[in-house]
Formats: C-alpha cells, structure tokens, sequence
C-alpha cells in the first residue's frame, strides 16, 4: 500500500512539472481584423484585442486587391470561410475574397478577381521568404501563430481588412 501511494504521488509531480498547453477554446474570437499599414493581424474578443500577430503580405501590397496575379491584399469585410489542414503553407484559413463587389469590378476592367487569399503559416517545403511581404496576397504568420489560429477562430468568423 505504501508503495502504491508512493507510485501515486511520482505519478503526480512528474505530471504537475509538463509544460501547460494553452486553452485556445477559452475566448471566443468573435472578429479579426488586419491592418496592412501596421502589418498586424488583432484577434477580438468583443471589444478586447486577446493577441496581436506581426504579418506578411503580397509581394505588392499597397492599396486594394483590383485583379489576380497583382500581389495584392484585398481591402474589405470578408469571413473565414474554410480550414485547410494540407495547405502548402503549413496550415490556413481561407477568406471569402471575392465578394460580390470585388467580382463586379474587376469584371467591369476586363480581369479576373482572383481568389484563394488565406491567412496561413510558412512553405511547407522549408523554404525561407526573402522579404517581408512575399505572398501572391495572402497574410502569412508563423507556423506557431497559424497554428494558434487555426484551433481558436471558427469558420464563419469576420475579418476586416483595411490599410
């Protein structure tokens, strides 16, 4: 019996020494919201800022996303509209550019709109980005940091992105 309880008590200070996972699930994310001047990506809870991520962007990031292949970011009210676990960058969450706006417009130039803007991790093929603002239009951040938002922000959830 006395060993047993010896066993026990091993059992639990070796268990209390682990490093704590974060509990990603005990805020709700209720808006994200980018600002490309800043290069920040503010994760909300309410009207509480819960974290702050530095951000890379498109290769050509001034100004509004007008066609595909121009490297920018889109500006506007989009939602995360899908999780991809097999993204080549990690991890990411997709957002709802182009809206119905955005598509009206570039139609009206003669271009397509683009589409397939994420937020998402680093290449998966290990390669290293040359310059801070290295997507086709994205929003990049660390593996950890996609990670961290890949587990707390739900699809359907708003984001705001404005310069």
């Amino acid at each position: 019996m006395k060993l047993g309880m010896i066993f026990l008590v091993c059992i639990m200070v070796i268990a209390s020494c682990s490093e704590k996972q974060p509990e990603y699930k005990s805020q709700r994310v209720t808006k994200l919201e980018v600002d490309k001047s800043d290069r920040e990506l503010r994760i909300y809870n309410g009207p509480d800022v819960i974290r702050t991520f530095d951000i890379g962007l498109g290769f050509s990031p001034q100004g509004h996303k007008k066609k595909e292949g121009d490297g920018k970011t889109p500006h506007g009210r989009y939602y995360i509209d899908r999780k991809n676990p097999f993204s080549s960058f990690h991890l990411s969450l997709g957002i709802s550019y182009p809206n119905a706006s955005d598509k009206r417009q570039a139609w009206k130039r003669g271009y397509s709109p683009g589409g397939d803007i994420m937020i998402h991790g680093l290449p998966s093929n290990g390669d290293i980005p040359s310059s801070r603002d290295w997507t086709r239009g994205c929003i990049a951040v660390t593996n950890a940091e996609i990670e961290y938002l890949y587990k707390i922000v739900d699809v359907g959830t708003p984001i705001i992105i404005y310069e």
